[in-house]
């Protein structure tokens, strides 16, 4: 869901100005850290397909399905490893967050992603 206070993925922008271009195929993530946070938000949005095309070809899965019990609510990054726009490739390092609609859990995933450029695009190939 797109919460009034802001893009979903932290950068306290506004969805439409932030996220919201590169889910809609409006620009392309410049950097690696980009990337992995308008994937974050496309989780929170529920925008499976933004999910697939973002995904390296050599290894993206056939469909993503997403789990229509889990509400991502926070996202924070704690390392980022080059994936810039000169760069050919980047690690970009997270903790999101998440609550169980039907019962109200929480819980965390902690993940250290892979980035390559391909064609002048970001893509998202693997974890750690």
């Amino acid at each position: 869901m797109i919460d009034a206070r802001g893009c979903p993925c932290g950068s306290g922008q506004p969805y439409d100005g932030c996220c919201g271009p590169l889910h809609r195929g409006e620009r392309q993530a410049l950097t690696a850290e980009s990337l992995m946070r308008s994937r974050y938000a496309a989780f929170a949005v529920r925008d499976g397909e933004y999910l697939w095309r973002t995904w390296h070809p050599r290894n993206r899965p056939p469909a993503v399905i997403l789990d229509p019990d889990r509400e991502w609510v926070a996202l924070r990054i704690t390392d980022v490893v080059d994936g810039t726009a000169d760069d050919a490739a980047g690690i970009v390092e997270f903790t999101a967050r998440f609550r169980q609609i039907t019962d109200g859990a929480t819980g965390e995933q902690h993940e250290r992603s892979t980035f390559a450029r391909r064609a002048g695009r970001w893509f998202y190939v693997d974890s750690l």
